[in-house]
C-alpha cells in the first residue's frame, strides 16, 4: 500500500515550512498517510511516526512510518459490531513511552442474551505493536441493555492520571439519564485501575452510583481537555440541537428534559423547551445538526497564530471540518474547512509533529494529515 511518507525526517523536515499569516488561515491542504481502514474510528500517536487505529469492526492496525496498514493486532476482545456499536475510541496514557499502556472502549455483549453496553478496558501495547497484552476490562457500563444504538464512548485523561469516559443514553432509555443510579446518558470518572475517583461528585450520595462525574447527556462523540485541563465534550442532537459542553463535576446538561432539537420526523421532545433552572446550557449548538465527531484543541502553530487555541470538530453528515475561534469559552466565529473534502469526519488529534490528523469514516477510510498550502 502507498501513501506519503509519515517519519521522523519529514516531521523534521517539515519543521521549515512556513506558519499561515492569518490571511492564509483557511489554505490548507489533505495529504493522504494512509487508505484501506475499515471504519476507522480513533487514532492515537505511539512513537516513530507510527499510528495505532481502531476499526469499528472490531480491529485495530498500526500504521506505519511509511504508511504500510499492519495486519490486525491480537489480543482485541469480543466486540458488538451491529449498528453504531463496535471498536471506537482510543487514547494512550500519559505515561505511554514508558508504560505502553494504551485505553480504549468499545461495544461489550453480555455474557449470554443480546444485551450490551460501553465498557472501557486497559491494555498493553507489545514490543512489537502486534498485539495487546495484559487486557482488563476497568469499566463496564450499567445496565447493559439491548441496543444497536448510542454508546457515546469517547475516553480523555485528566492530568493526574484518571479517566473520563463519555456514554450515551441507549437511545431508548433517556430518561435514564436524568437519574443517578445507572451510567446511561452519563460522564464517569475512575482511576487507571477502574475504581470510582474518590473525589466525584456522588460518591456518596445514597442510591447514585459513585463513578458518575455528570448527568443529562444524549450521544456523546467527542472529549478533550481544554487549555486549562478542563474536560470538553460534545454530542449529538435530535435533529437539531448538537452541542458542544464544558463539563463540570455534578452537573446536568439537561437532556432529554431541555434540548434544541426535536423528534424524528418533527415534533417536541418533552416539554419542548430549551432551558430550565439548574439545567446547564451548551456553549455552542448546532441546528439544523451537522452530526460532528471528534475535537481536539489546536495548540500548535504550524498552520499559525491565529489557529492556537482554537476547536476542530469533524462534521460526519455533512463532510467537512469546523474550526472554532474562541474568546474563553465563548465560541465566536465558526469556519467551515475543507468543503471538498466529501468524507465524513470521524476523528481529529494534533500530532507530536504539530500537524492536524483526520480519520475518515468509510470501509475504505483514510488516515489524513492537513497541511498549509
Amino acid at each position: 500500500m502507498k501513501s506519503a511518507l509519515f517519519t521522523t525526517a519529514l516531521v523534521l523536515a517539515t519543521s521549515a515550512w512556513p506558519a499561515l499569516s492569518a490571511a492564509q488561515s483557511s489554505a490548507i491542504r489533505t495529504e493522504v498517510v494512509a487508505k484501506g481502514l475499515e471504519n476507522p474510528w480513533a487514532m492515537a500517536f505511539i512513537g516513530e511516526g507510527r499510528v495505532l487505529v481502531t476499526e469499528r469492526p472490531g480491529t485495530m492496525r498500526v500504521v506505519g512510518a511509511d504508511g504500510r496498514v499492519s495486519e490486525p493486532l491480537a489480543g482485541v476482545p469480543p466486540v458488538v459490531a451491529q449498528g453504531q456499536g463496535g471498536l471506537l475510541d482510543l487514547i494512550t496514557d500519559r505515561d505511554f513511552a514508558r508504560n505502553r499502556t494504551v485505553y480504549f472502549c468499545y461495544a461489550e455483549p453480555a455474557a449470554s442474551g443480546s444485551a450490551n453496553s460501553t465498557a472501557m478496558a486497559s491494555a498493553v501495547l507489545s514490543a512489537d505493536a502486534r498485539s495487546l497484552e495484559q487486557v482488563r476490562v476497568i469499566f463496564s457500563q450499567k445496565p447493559k441493555y439491548s441496543s444497536r444504538l448510542h454508546f457515546g464512548c469517547r475516553i480523555a485523561q485528566a492530568a493526574d492520571g484518571s479517566l473520563f469516559l463519555a456514554l450515551g443514553d441507549r437511545f431508548q432509555r433517556m430518561a435514564d439519564a436524568q437519574t443517578l443510579d445507572n451510567h446511561h446518558g452519563k460522564v464517569v470518572r475512575v482511576k487507571p485501575d477502574g475504581s470510582p475517583h474518590t473525589d466525584n461528585p456522588f460518591v456518596n450520595r445514597a442510591g447514585a452510583l459513585p463513578e458518575i462525574w455528570s448527568i443529562g447527556h444524549r450521544n456523546p462523540q467527542g472529549a478533550t481537555l481544554g487549555p486549562d485541563g478542563q474536560l470538553w465534550e460534545l454530542e449529538h442532537g435530535p435533529q437539531g440541537g448538537d452541542e458542544i459542553n464544558r463539563i463540570e463535576p455534578g452537573k446536568n446538561y439537561g437532556w432529554p428534559v431541555i434540548t434544541y432539537g426535536e423528534s424524528y420526523g418533527g415534533g417536541a421532545i418533552g416539554e419542548g423547551i430549551t432551558t430550565k433552572p439548574g439545567l446547564e446550557q451548551p456553549l455552542h449548538q448546532w441546528t439544523p445538526s451537522i452530526a460532528p465527531s471528534g475535537m481536539a484543541f489546536v495548540s500548535s502553530e504550524r498552520y499559525g497564530k491565529d489557529w492556537v487555541g482554537n476547536l476542530l470538530v469533524g462534521s460526519l453528515k455533512f463532510r467537512y471540518l469546523a474550526r472554532l475561534t474562541l474568546d474563553g469559552t465563548r465560541v465566536v466565529k465558526e469556519e467551515r474547512l475543507l468543503p471538498d473534502l466529501n468524507q465524513r469526519v470521524r476523528d481529529v488529534r494534533q500530532g507530536p509533529d504539530g500537524f492536524i490528523y483526520l480519520l475518515t469514516d468509510a470501509r475504505n477510510g483514510e488516515l489524513l494529515r492537513l497541511l498549509p498550502r
